[in-house]
């Protein structure tokens, strides 16, 4: 009870640090905030042309644009559209600031489309009705800043600070070489955006310190061997929206770890936490999961659905598996394996029958209107 209380508590803080990090998110994007700098880039091709920009923050080396505020308290708003087969956008900044994709398609062919190495908030709004994709090259090429220090790119789509991702138009994020969208702060998807994230190579979303699923639709699909649809080093929370994700790659050998990894849809460090909305998790591959966490997994509402339908040649498949404990108390709740367990909490007792088993590897708190447990299918609804 001990451990289940502090992890609660670390996610409480967590969420609540999250909330009061910065200023209104809606001011960015107005353009109300005060002393705001508007500034519009529209990419043509070879060429962009760029307005707004009086204090010149902005370069461009043909379609390669660079957006560097440096120490200024000026709070930006970059309004993006156009399109280029091979371009990007770097912004350096020290100050929270807002982008806008307005009809935007970039295509980078030697690294991220977008990079954000401002450690501030990103907040980023979908224009409504528009459509917009970022996708990056097969391989990166190494760059460094103004002091020789090497950038990072983790992504097509990569932000150093935290990324607010709102509006009601569609994105689409293609990861050919690392990731999709990696975030090295946290993430959080609010409003009817439409995200989708397709990775070839490494996980589909890579965040550091938590991603907060409100509203939407996120729809991720990752075909590479052992890779990730949702990779969290912290807290998973949802909320609302309708998220689906697919995974079809196999096992690798992880000889630092002495052990197979398989391919997994959300795999996160802390407790994962769902209290509305709908989360649908596909795993093909051999050993495949659908929710794999290291904490506690806190399923109270919305609709989840986990499904694995890979072999068990290298690694176990599990549709929902916690190293400490599953805990479902309200929603619908469906877990489903073709071999292994669809549900596993780490309890083991060789005295017991796998019906009696399925049934200690999951806490069911209340009373369901339907429950069915067994070691390849639970289906519990309230």
């Amino acid at each position: 009870m001990m451990r289940n209380n502090i992890l609660l508590l670390l996610t409480a803080l967590t969420m609540c640090a999250c909330q009061n990090d910065d200023t209104d998110f809606s001011a960015y994007i107005n353009g109300t905030y005060s002393d705001v700098h508007v500034i519009s880039i529209s990419y043509e091709g070879t060429s962009v042309t760029v307005s707004g920009d009086d204090k010149g923050f902005v370069t461009a080396d043909g379609t390669d644009v660079t957006v560097n505020s440096g120490t200024s308290a000026d709070s930006l708003l970059l309004v993006l559209s156009g399109n280029t087969d091979d371009g990007s956008l770097l912004v350096y900044g020290q100050k929270s600031y807002g982008m806008v994709l307005n009809g935007i398609s970039i295509s980078n062919n030697d690294g991220p489309a977008i990079n954000n190495q401002c450690g501030k908030a990103l907040y980023m709004k979908v224009t409504d009705g528009t459509s917009n994709s970022l996708t990056d090259g097969s391989t990166y090429a190494d760059i460094t800043d103004a002091y020789g220090n090497a950038i990072d790119q983790k992504g097509a789509l990569f932000s150093e600070g935290e990324v607010y991702v709102s509006g009601g138009g569609s994105l689409t994020v293609n990861g050919n070489c690392r990731h999709g969208f990696a975030c090295d702060d946290y993430i959080v998807i609010n409003d009817e955006v439409s995200l989708s994230v397709n990775c070839t190579t490494g996980n589909g979303i890579k965040v550091n310190d938590g991603i907060w699923i409100n509203g939407g639709t996120l729809d991720i699909n990752v075909t590479a061997d052992a890779a990730r649809g949702i990779r969290c080093d912290s807290v998973v929370v949802i909320t609302g929206g309708n998220t689906a994700i697919t995974t079809s790659g196999n096992c690798v050998y992880d000889s630092e770890a002495a052990d197979y990894s398989s391919a997994v849809c959300i795999k996160c460090d802390y407790p994962f936490t769902m209290t509305g909305g709908s989360l649908t998790m596909n795993s093909s591959g051999d050993g495949g999961k659908g929710l794999n966490c290291s904490a506690d997994i806190l399923f109270e509402g919305g609709t989840l659905l986990a499904v694995t339908t890979g072999g068990n040649k290298q690694s176990k498949p599990k549709a929902v598996k916690s190293d400490t404990g599953i805990y479902i108390s309200g929603g619908s709740f469906t877990a489903k394996v073709n071999k292994s367990w669809a549900c596993d909490n780490g309890y083991d007792d060789d005295s017991l029958s796998d019906e009696e088993l399925a049934k200690r590897r999951i806490t069911v708190t209340g009373t369901p209107s339907y429950a069915d447990i067994t070691q390849k299918s639970v289906v519990i609804t309230f």
